[in-house]
């Protein structure tokens, strides 16, 4: 039985496309498993191809529940009709800001897969909510291959450079692996300003 947390769905940010590696897909497939293996919705961006088809196929696979949430004009760029009927659920949007405020509403902790300028956007946005006070939930990089230290890097800068203000809102986990998520997310969540004793060393505060 998956355990009773208070973290129901985990927003997943990604790319819609492959990137040059194999270990961006293998990574979000696992990702998408260990989501429904541990009980937990996946809200992601709709898409079916890249990154974003394998983090709702690994999901799927396992049993788990996905909800989707694509712009009307993104479907035939970023889906096809065949796979976005296996989601469990289907929200269509207008437009881009539609879909970033229903994907915030809809999920308890957001993660960051590889992806390009709109990922950047997506997570960049939600740490900025965090920082205004607009919500504290768990926000997640995980940093495949070390794909994110330059964002990483910059973020630091930034804030040794006192340009992050109420620094202590945005406090985003960084994990190394997809499987050590959820561990991160529910140990966030439970310990209410910080990480709990027994969090894996993988697992730092930016």
């Amino acid at each position: 039985m998956p355990p009773m947390t208070p973290i129901r769905s985990v927003c997943v940010y990604c790319g819609s496309s492959p990137g040059r590696s194999d270990i961006y897909r293998a990574a979000g497939h696992a990702l998408g498993r260990s989501l429904a293996e541990s009980g937990i919705r996946l809200v992601y961006g709709g898409g079916t191809k890249g990154i974003m088809g394998a983090v709702a196929d690994g999901a799927i696979e396992a049993g788990g529940k996905v909800t989707g949430i694509i712009p009307r004009f993104l479907i035939t760029k970023e889906a096809t009709e065949q796979a976005l009927g296996r989601l469990d659920e289907l929200h269509v949007t207008e437009n881009m800001h539609e879909r970033k405020h229903r994907m915030f509403e809809e999920s308890d902790a957001f993660v960051t897969l590889p992806g390009g300028i709109g990922t950047v956007e997506e997570i960049v946005e939600i740490m900025t909510w965090a920082q205004l006070g607009h919500h504290a939930k768990p926000m997640v990089f995980v940093n495949v291959g070390g794909f994110w230290n330059p964002m990483l890097a910059l973020i630091r800068h930034m804030r040794e450079e006192g340009f992050v203000h109420t620094g202590h809102r945005v406090q985003p986990l960084v994990v190394e692996t997809p499987e050590a998520v959820v561990p991160a997310i529910l140990a966030a969540s439970a310990a209410s300003g910080g990480p709990s004793e027994g969090v894996p060393s993988v697992i730092d505060r930016l």
